[in-house]
């Protein structure tokens, strides 16, 4: 470039001749012609030879990784392989570092000739979204799990829901779908993207056709949206881009480092808010936020309907001879009455009730451990009233005091209760204050315990009636305020009395008084 300038300049600056610059700057005359026509020299020309050793196996190999393409993935050819076939099957003398650069350069235009070429695509506002699940882990109270984040992403706007279940069973699906358009605020009204998932889809069938589930026709026909599903396996992948993406970029961003939390209802309020903050960001090259862009599309949407669609999937089970029943491996208590008889149970993403003929019978959080029990110590009073030996080491009440609700005052109030009753009776006297929970007010209960506690009188009807007093204390208005004796009131009406009250004769309950 430089010997160009000098040449040129030269021209420009003395007028010398081709020859004159050709014998001073030591060149041919057409490279003299060359810098006077263009101030850029012309590319080097590159030889073309065969290769002395690997050029006349160039087509052989070339085939070998065009039939790799349709090969199973972990039986295709590497350059070391395809080194030992030409030594082995062609004799060939040849390093294995020039077959791993002529493999490299074959490679690279043979997958060439089969890439894809995506068609960008317009997404009109309020119409389309996106659907999947992905998996991450968290610790959870301590224990590391592997949990699946629902996510919908609206097409247009680039919106985001997210949510976290134990697991990809079809009520956590459908429920995901009824979380996320809560959450928007109406439904797409064109279609919604999905692979071909197992709560969606019972069977793949010819071309786009699939045999869809029957919970999820109804979910559909509930919010009135139409699916659209992708090719099946990686060849469908990019068909719905967007939220596989969603996922990615929501994992490396508010999922990492790993999250410690309590509760997966923690959990979820970390990811609402998550997608609260995400409403300040922008995609890519656009001038405007996530958030401004859904302001748009939000009104495009379809209407919610009156009442959201019932995602729990209806089962039967038997109770057992503990009063539990078996959920998805999982033990649940409902009250003891109910042993050996068949329950009705309305399976939810987080919850389990358990219903009879529609009323409902017991309703727990559900579980996120295979094998575990969850116990409500209540179920089982009735059984205790008869055994009251079984308490001290009862499941029931170790997840009581595990979840505290048996406090401290509970405690207190039974050891108080044994040491004056022995074990049977001051046991029995402890049930009977926990039966008062299922009519009465936690504090109002606890109130009355205490003072029974300090009083050493362990009976329920005088802690029943305790709670009552301090409830009525605690919801009654004010007293009014006291009327001014008129002047020229005659002297009795100066004189003080207090309210009547009925205290005392609490002392005829207690025997204080005897």
């Amino acid at each position: 470039m430089e010997q160009f300038e000098r040449i040129r300049r030269d021209r420009r600056d003395e007028g010398l001749s081709v020859r004159e610059l050709a014998r001073k700057h030591r060149v041919h005359r057409r490279t003299v012609r060359a810098a006077l026509a263009d101030a850029v020299p012309p590319p080097r020309k590159v030889p073309e030879r065969e290769a002395p050793v690997t050029g006349a196996h160039v087509e052989l190999v070339r085939s070998w990784l065009t039939q790799d393409l349709d090969a199973p993935r972990k039986q295709r050819h590497t350059a070391r392989r395809v080194w030992q076939r030409l030594m082995e099957e062609e004799g060939a003398v040849v390093a294995e570092s020039t077959v791993r650069n002529l493999v490299a350069g074959l490679r690279a235009e043979v997958a060439g000739s089969r890439a894809q070429v995506m068609i960008v695509q317009e997404h009109p506002p309020g119409e389309e979204a996106e659907v999947d699940f992905g998996e991450f882990r968290a610790s959870i109270g301590g224990v590391m799990l592997r949990l699946w984040m629902f996510c919908m992403r609206l097409s247009h706007s680039g919106r985001a829901f997210h949510y976290a279940y134990a697991n990809q069973a079809q009520e956590s699906f459908l429920d995901g779908h009824v979380r996320a358009f809560a959450a928007f605020g109406g439904t797409p009204s064109g279609m919604i993207r999905y692979d071909n998932l197992k709560p969606a889809v019972i069977r793949c069938a010819l071309g786009r056709e699939r045999f869809e589930h029957p919970r999820f026709v109804a979910l559909r026909s509930h919010y009135g949206f139409d699916s659209f599903y992708c090719q099946p396996g990686i060849e469908g992948a990019h068909e719905k881009g967007g939220v596989e993406g969603e996922i990615g970029r929501f994992r490396r961003r508010h999922l990492t480092p790993v999250p410690h939390v309590g509760s997966l209802s923690a959990l979820n309020e970390a990811m609402a808010a998550a997608d609260a903050r995400d409403d300040a960001r922008r995609i890519g090259a656009r001038p405007v936020t996530v958030g401004a862009m859904f302001a748009v599309e939000a009104p495009l949407l379809l209407a919610l309907p009156p009442t959201p669609f019932d995602a729990s999937a209806a089962l039967s089970v038997r109770v057992d001879a503990k009063a539990r029943v078996c959920v998805r491996q999982s033990y649940y208590s409902v009250p003891a009455r109910y042993a050996g008889q068949r329950l009705d149970v309305a399976l939810g993403a987080t919850t389990v009730r358990v219903l009879q003929g529609g009323s409902l019978v017991a309703e727990h959080v559900r579980s996120l451990h295979k094998g575990s029990q969850d116990l409500v110590l209540d179920h089982y009073l009735e059984v205790l009233t008869r055994k009251p030996g079984a308490l001290a080491g009862s499941s029931a009440l170790a997840t009581a005091r595990a979840n505290k609700t048996f406090t401290p005052t509970h405690e207190a109030y039974w050891k108080a209760a044994r040491a004056r009753l022995g074990d049977s009776g001051g046991t029995r006297a402890l049930i009977e204050a926990l039966l008062l929970h299922r009519t009465l007010p936690t504090g109002a209960v606890l109130a009355g315990i205490t003072e029974a506690t300090a009083a050493g009188v362990f009976d329920a009807d005088v802690i029943a009636m305790t709670a009552r007093r301090f409830l009525h204390a605690a919801t009654s208005p004010p007293s009014p305020p006291p009327v001014p004796v008129p002047e020229g009131a005659p002297p009795a009406a100066l004189v003080h009395r207090p309210a009547p009250c009925l205290g005392s004769y609490d002392q005829l309950l207690t025997g204080a008084g005897a």
